[in-house]
């Protein structure tokens, strides 16, 4: 993959010499250019498409920012409901992913998340005990986060 970028960054300052317009536009004009030559010659190159990476780490921000906002609207209905009938709970998430790495960014994005927080890590790394403000199906909770945030995270990075 960086194998890939590189050449891509390279292409992209060939163009813009070689169409002698020293501007980021004549540069962002190459990449692309590079970037459509990468992918006619990919079968030739070792490397899975390095583009597909960088579109799955813009669809996990995407995703991010959208759960994100979701969150702060059901807690916005927490907050200014008249009687407070939520229920509060702890779960223990299972998790497919194996590294450091990918685990904390999960754990970072429940965090981040509005009414969810990570508590812990299991010491064998297969469950993130995750508190929630409103627990109405554990079940409902697991299958959702593993169908965002850890489904997300592993098209990143495997």
């Amino acid at each position: 993959m960086a194998f890939q970028l590189l050449i891509n960054i390279f292409i992209g300052v060939i163009w813009m010499f070689l169409s002698e317009n020293y501007s980021f536009g004549s540069y962002v004009s190459g990449f692309i250019v590079g970037i459509g030559l990468i992918y006619l010659l990919n079968r030739y190159i070792p490397d899975e498409f390095y583009f597909l990476k960088v579109w799955a780490i813009i669809k996990l921000i995407f995703l991010f920012i959208k759960e994100l906002i979701l969150a702060n609207f059901d807690v916005l209905k927490w907050i200014y409901k008249p009687k407070m009938n939520f229920r509060p709970g702890i779960i223990a998430l299972p998790i497919d992913l194996k590294t450091n790495w990918e685990i904390n960014l999960l754990a970072n994005l429940i965090t981040l998340t509005p009414g969810t927080l990570s508590v812990d890590v299991s010491r064998d790394q297969r469950f993130i005990y995750i508190h929630a403000i409103d627990l109405p199906d554990t079940n409902e909770t697991i299958h959702s986060i593993k169908e965002t945030f850890e489904k997300a995270i592993m098209e990143v990075t495997r």
